[in-house]
């Protein structure tokens, strides 16, 4: 009865960062008093890539806006970019473009035999990093027959045809479009890390999704980072992150205080912090309610964390 429509959004992608924080994040093998190393998550499935970061810590943002529709509610910060196996693959005027158009799980790449359309998939079965033989016999119009390695070939074919792709090899194609689809995965992982001010040499990349661990290796190549993890279920992980995550209960209320008075040398005076005195008590009274949100809905109280959050901003900007 408590449950939202907007808590569902990116529900599946936040079941992901779940999952690849519990197996993830861990002292490397012989250094097990040290932390843990920050770890990238690198969720690619069939249309879009999801990335975050765990550093030990779940990292919120309070303002999203999906679709054009803006949300202010808390939520895991998910950066998504529109490359996934299904992204589509164009040559136009020279250049190597790939997606935000999907080929869609119907009719698909290429290589599913249902008259599809080209994509990073079949880019990955000709270079080899998909091998036919290693999957069902699922696809076709009757769903009996292999994955479509010549079709795939086929298709590269006709492009390399065009004037513009002279003098390239069908692989050469390929493997050209991998890489402006790696850059263009690679480009939130650095606005999540660089852009924030940390040393992305010293994380380690997580991938799953079903097409992640085809292209992880290349993308930590890009970006210097010398460990990747890949879960051998990884194309379910996002399910098992949800399974294993906790119960939350959030409260929150609007404020309009001022956290602390700046001292003439330009430091922090505690002791004159105007908000002091009601701030505590707020926070109280919220963590009250979310405890008993959770004991409603029968969660033992000595099980319950309380984590508090103030959302801030600088004085005399709009922004949080």
């Amino acid at each position: 009865n408590d449950f939202g429509g907007h808590q569902a959004i990116l529900s599946g992608p936040a079941g992901g960062v779940v999952g690849y924080a519990k197996t993830s994040y861990r002292p490397s093998p012989g250094n097990e008093g040290a932390n843990p190393m920050p770890v990238i998550g690198f969720d690619m499935g069939g249309t879009s890539t999801d990335v975050s970061r765990y550093d030990g810590t779940l990292e919120l943002v309070f303002e999203t806006t999906t679709a054009g529709v803006s949300i202010q509610a808390p939520q895991l910060d998910i950066h998504t970019v529109a490359a996934g196996g299904g992204s589509r693959l164009f040559l136009q005027n020279g250049l190597f473009v790939v997606g935000p158009e999907s080929a869609k799980a119907h009719p698909g790449p290429v290589c599913y035999r249902k008259n599809g359309y080209l994509a990073v998939t079949d880019a990955n079965v000709v270079l080899g990093r998909v091998i036919p033989d290693y999957f069902p016999n699922i696809f076709g119009p009757n769903e009996d027959e292999p994955l479509d390695l010549e079709g795939a070939r086929a298709a590269f074919r006709a492009i390399a045809g065009e004037e513009e792709a002279t003098g390239r090899s069908i692989e050469e194609l390929a493997w050209g479009f991998i890489q402006v689809a790696n850059e263009a995965m690679c480009r939130p992982i650095r606005n999540l890390t660089q852009m924030r001010g940390f040393d992305i040499t010293k994380h380690a990349l997580a991938c799953f999704g079903g097409a992640g661990p085809q292209h992880a290796c290349a993308m930590a190549r890009a970006l210097g980072i010398t460990k990747v993890y890949v879960h051998r279920y990884g194309g379910i992980l996002s399910a098992y992150g949800l399974s294993m995550a906790d119960a939350v209960a959030e409260e929150q209320e609007p404020a309009k205080e001022v956290y602390g008075v700046s001292k003439a040398s330009g430091g922090f005076d505690e002791e004159q912090d105007p908000s002091a005195a009601t701030r505590e008590d707020r926070l109280e009274h919220l963590a009250e309610k979310a405890r008993a949100s959770l004991v409603k809905q029968g969660y033992p109280e000595d099980s319950i964390v309380i984590e508090k959050y103030l959302n801030m901003r600088y004085e005399g900007t709009d922004n949080a």
